[in-house]
């Protein structure tokens, strides 16, 4: 009689490699090192924070109470180790982590995670970027009405959940702000902080770079959008190094995009520029002085955004010229009293107009009908020709500033091509906000959950890109890539693919023995090409 064979399946899928990157970066024992180790406790803080971040990677949308389900398929025992049980990770064990890790404190503990980060996989931190976004929410959140704002950016009190700019086009929902410092090396997440829903980036972005400047060892060049070009916040970050945009508000930057010219460039240089992915890029440089500091002004011309910033004046002439037909059928119907009422008036519309003015062509004098003096006045609609003449020279023109002269003084390509990588943010951005992340819609209830939820999305942002730069450094360095979606080899697949293609990893218990399934020569390449903690979880140490 043949011995009765006892067989459990798993799913393993992309989890091995989350699970091998957590472990990796030493997430775990950092968060057991602060937050200590209750010898009472079945599962510690550190490997909670693991079994979220996996989950929070796992792609399948599911809010945390939901969180244990998650893991009813899943190997667990070699995700998280043998001595965890399912029911070790409920909503209440959670919310404890969670009450634990605010109380340590958010940005301190994530900017020493970031930190080990950089020395263990030599990040480059040459040039760091600062952006902000908001997230909606649900829910009353009352607590905001007696909370007093401060001016600081280092706080005790719970963010404040209120209603502000909504970069999600949902200005009817109360939010909250996240702000993120990246590497421009592989976008790794270096600092992020959350905000109160209504608060500026103009107000804190300052005081964001000040206090992360205080935090770490490594000198970076900071670059960030316009928000943070004011003459308050140059003096309050006159000790670092940054690059910022200038925003058009400021008459000396109106007047330079006005009236600068940029000179031709021959083929050598348009060669080169096309070699730096900056085909097509004009600019010129100026010395400036604003807010008492001298500046480097890049004064940038980009093809593509000329061509749409011309097409959007082309629409607006045609928008503004059907607005004149229809204000002169207005105004030659209308009576005035005076001749002075009549041009008043007719002043009036043209101080509304941006690239037309009408101008006086008759003034009729004639009798109402109970034998009254009225005027009538007509007149013709024409273009303003030195105002588009103005708008087209400034069409796809902008403006690049940065404290580095001198001796310090960067290559205009250089500058340009860093403030483009300020996509570094945006990127993270956007992989927060996808449907698939577990924190898409936020659940809980308090403003010191809501920052922790941050804190951990953050986290998982962290994981990702980490795991995608090194996979795709792995790649460059052999010189082999793998297949992406439509069949072709790449040196730069996204890790989100690399998961895909790991769906259907099982982990196969018979009798006590485990076993990887369907793990194919392929996956098995990905793997050596991810840091070697990643290969355990697939049993291939």
């Amino acid at each position: 009689m043949s011995p009765i064979l006892k067989t459990e399946i798993k799913n393993i899928d992309h989890l091995g490699i989350v699970a091998g990157l957590i472990d990796e970066i030493g997430i775990v024992e950092t968060i057991n090192c602060k937050l200590g180790i209750d010898p009472r406790e079945k599962i510690t803080a550190g490997i909670l924070v693991k079994a979220i971040l996996i989950n929070g990677l796992g792609f399948v949308s599911r809010p945390l109470y939901l969180f244990n389900q998650f893991f009813d398929d899943k190997g667990i025992k070699i995700l998280l180790g043998e001595d965890v049980e399912n029911d070790y990770l409920n909503d209440d064990k959670i919310g404890r982590v969670m009450d634990r890790l605010y109380k340590y404190g958010l940005n301190n503990l994530f900017i020493e995670i970031g930190l080990s980060v950089i020395k263990k996989f030599k990040i480059d931190t040459k040039y760091s970027h600062l952006d902000a976004t908001s997230f909606h929410l649900h829910g009353e959140y009352k607590r905001e009405e007696n909370q007093e704002k401060e001016s600081e950016i280092t706080k005790e009190r719970p963010i404040i959940i209120t209603k502000g700019y909504s970069r999600d086009h949902r200005p009817d929902l109360k939010q909250c702000v996240l702000d993120l410092i990246t590497s421009s090396d592989g976008d790794i997440p270096l600092l992020m902080r959350a905000g109160d829903g209504n608060e500026a980036d103009k107000a804190v972005f300052g005081k964001i770079l000040v206090e992360f400047k205080k935090q770490i060892s490594f000198d970076s060049i900071m670059v960030c959008d316009s928000a943070l070009y004011s003459q308050e916040n140059l003096k309050l970050i006159e000790n670092l190094k940054w690059i910022s945009r200038v925003p058009m508000t400021i008459k000396k930057a109106q007047e330079l995009v006005q009236s600068v010219e940029i000179e031709e460039i021959n083929l050598e240089e348009i060669e080169r520029r096309a070699a730096l992915n900056l085909g097509g890029y004009k600019w010129k440089e100026e010395i400036v002085s604003y807010g008492g500091i001298q500046q480097t002004w890049l004064i940038v011309e980009s093809p593509k955004r000329k061509e749409s910033d011309l097409d959007k004046l082309d629409k607006k002439l045609k928008k503004e010229k059907d607005k004149v037909e229809k204000l002169l059928k207005e105004l030659k119907r209308e009576n005035f009293e005076t001749p002075e009422q009549a041009r008043y008036k007719l002043k009036g519309i043209n101080r509304k107009l941006k690239v037309f003015e009408i101008k006086e062509v008759q003034l009729i004098e004639s009798k109402s009908k109970d034998n009254k003096t009225i005027y009538k006045i007509s007149g013709v609609g024409n273009e303003k020709p030195e105002e588009i003449e103005i708008q087209r020279k400034e069409a796809g023109r902008f403006i690049l500033a940065t404290n580095l002269v001198d001796d310090e003084k960067l290559e205009p390509s250089e500058i340009l091509r860093n403030y483009k990588n300020q996509q570094s943010c945006e990127r993270g951005f956007r992989f927060l906000k996808d449907p698939l992340f577990f924190a898409d819609s936020f659940f809980v209830e308090n403003p010191e959950r809501i920052e922790t939820m941050l804190f951990l999305m953050s986290l998982c942002l962290l994981v990702y890109n980490l795991g995608q730069r090194e996979l795709r450094n792995s790649l460059k360095r052999i010189k082999i890539g793998i297949k992406n979606q439509l069949g072709k080899l790449t040196l730069s697949p996204t890790l989100r693919w690399v998961f895909q293609c790991f769906q259907g990893i099982h982990l196969l218990i018979l009798n006590g023995v485990n076993q990887i399934i369907n793990l194919t020569s392929e996956r098995h390449f990905i793997l050596n090409c991810l840091p070697s903690s990643c290969q355990k979880y697939y049993l291939l140490s």
